[in-house]
């Protein structure tokens, strides 16, 4: 019964042992290098190493008594144990050479777009330069390295974020270039903005400066809606297919509210007349959120404000009506304006 515990005792004090034999080695090496592999997460290229005038018969020992650990070919981890994320993410964009970027999906992980970790790691090279991987590298726990080219890469490089890798407005454009479908391109734009990692200016900027771009047109256009605080594509349906091709009048969005200590934010508020349209995009919500929606409404409704709440379905399968209803609450509330049918079989204009 005392076997499992020992061994754990026994295997404990040998990683212990090795951790501080690396140690030992690191003193070895020159203050640059030493200074490198901790800017690095642990992590040393062999290229690096012969910069920092270190002998690659020195490496080779190292490898051979298991005191550092390979992690890509010519890629190293200066210690025994397992290497983090972040180590991962340096040896990936080390093993693609000096002028190497992290990018797209791993740049979006890094600069806090997305909420995912994406299991492989996305590196942009310079157009020209060729690079070969072995199975053997891509071992069980060692994540893929998917290579992209770029004729830019000096200019998509940030100039100061460590590890390197591309600015946010470019690793914007890279996500929205391979979405699936604009909804998806979308999705990117507004979380980028919303999350006020870069504004839709820098985007459009960076936008213009690219030859060739999937969907220009359609992002500068989304770019100005979400300039005026449509974020999501629940609110770009709502404009394109309810608001605008009915004649509705232009609300004030995405319009902070206090709420004792808290602060909310109202989607669509049209304050002349009183009238709030909000948007709920899942089809499901936590029963914690759905009361917090019911006594948002409750608190509108005591300072006399009416809201309208529509789903997905609501503004994709029947945008005629949702702008008819609309348009009679604010009709009610003092609005004069002419409801405007979008087709000939819209069925708003005889509401």
């Amino acid at each position: 019964m005392e076997w499992p515990v020992v061994h754990r005792q026994r295997s404990a004090e040998c990683d212990s042992r090795r951790g501080l034999a690396s140690l030992a080695c690191m003193m070895n090496l020159p203050i640059r290098c030493r200074e490198l592999i901790e800017r690095q997460r642990g992590v040393l290229a062999r290229w690096q190493a012969v910069d920092c005038e270190v002998n690659p018969s020195a490496l080779d020992a190292l490898l051979r008594r298991g005191r550092w650990r390979p992690l890509y070919r010519g890629v190293y981890f200066a210690y025994s144990g397992k290497p983090s994320r972040a180590s991962m993410l340096w040896a990936a964009v080390r093993r693609c050479g000096p002028d190497a970027v992290l990018s797209h999906q791993t740049a979006a992980e890094l600069d806090g777009l997305c909420d995912e970790r994406n299991g492989a790691i996305h590196v942009t090279i310079p157009v020209g330069t060729r690079i070969r991987f072995s199975r053997a590298e891509f071992a069980r726990d060692t994540p893929r390295i998917v290579v992209h080219r770029s004729s830019r890469i000096d200019s998509v490089r940030h100039p100061a974020k460590s590890p390197p890798r591309t600015r946010v407005e470019e690793t914007v454009l890279d996500l929205t270039d391979g979405a699936r479908g604009f909804d998806v391109a979308f999705s990117w734009l507004s979380a980028a903005c919303s999350r006020r990692l870069v504004t839709p200016e820098q985007i459009r900027e960076a936008a213009m400066r690219r030859k060739k771009l999937r969907w220009r047109r359609d992002i500068i256009g989304a770019l100005e809606e979400i300039a005026d605080g449509v974020l999501s594509n629940l609110e770009r349906r709502f404009v394109r297919d309810v608001e605008r091709p009915h004649g509705l009048p232009k609300p004030r969005r995405q319009v902070r509210m206090k709420q004792g200590s808290r602060s909310a934010y109202l989607d669509n508020l049209f304050a002349e007349f009183g009238v709030v349209i909000e948007l709920d995009g899942l089809a499901y919500h936590p029963v914690e959120a759905r009361w917090q929606d019911i006594h948002r409404d409750n608190n509108l409704a005591t300072a006399g404000i009416i809201t309208l709440r529509y789903s997905w379905s609501d503004v994709t399968q029947r945008p005629c009506q949702v702008a008819a209803e609309i348009a009679l609450v604010l009709r009610r509330r003092g609005w004069t304006g002419e409801l405007r049918p979008c087709g000939s079989r819209c069925v708003a204009g005889s509401a």
